[in-house]
């Protein structure tokens, strides 16, 4: 009902183009399993959403299920005009001296570089199972890393980790994917999309 609520509110304010629905946080639970994880929940969700907004509608996706495959078809037969994944892979650290974990909730997302090889592979799986866009991120910190995602199969790309960084990081992949068009003799960088496959 949150999401449904908040998407209402959003569907009328002047700007915003679309909306990104988070169903897959490692913080928020439901019966102490991720919602996000299940595809009756995530369609549940998606459908909600859906019903709730005229604007265009992208659920991010776990890594953390079973089948990744499954959740995309789920959430796309739901209503997502796009997929955008991967969220965060669930990790634990222990402080050793307290011999506790580290974090309040034991476990928390693991971002960045480190789940780079687990987005690409998602990607590459979910592009060739749904018939939406799919956005790619998870660990892209420069142009040859957003180029992996786009021969993957998607379509667009989202860049987080490498903010923090590099302010300029996207600017500084933009003008490395510009590169690499003008010296592959593209016309356009959607030519590689989804080339990987075959």
């Amino acid at each position: 009902e949150d999401y449904a609520e908040l998407a209402r509110r959003l569907d009328k304010v002047p700007g915003v183009s679309g909306i990104e629905v988070n169903i897959s946080c490692p913080n928020v639970k439901c019966g102490c399993i991720e919602f996000g994880s299940s595809p009756e929940s995530a369609a549940r969700v998606t459908d909600v959403v859906r019903n709730a907004t005229t604007l265009p509608l992208i659920v991010k996706l776990t890594p953390n299920t079973s089948s990744i495959t499954e959740l995309a078809k789920a959430v796309a037969d739901a209503g997502a005009d796009a997929i955008s994944l991967i969220n965060t892979l669930r990790g634990m650290r222990i402080d050793i001296k307290k011999r506790r974990p580290v974090l309040g909730n034991h476990t928390g997302g693991l971002s960045g570089p480190a789940i780079k090889p687990v987005a690409i592979s998602m990607v590459y799986q979910v592009a060739g199972a749904v018939n939406v866009p799919v956005i790619g991120g998870g660990g892209i910190m420069n142009a040859e890393d957003a180029l992996e995602f786009l021969m993957a199969g998607a379509t667009a790309i989202q860049i987080g980790t490498a903010n923090l960084v590099n302010p300029r990081a996207p600017m500084d992949i933009l003008e490395g994917l510009e590169a690499y068009a003008k010296a592959e003799g593209l016309k356009s960088i959607r030519e590689i999309v989804g080339v990987a496959r075959g």
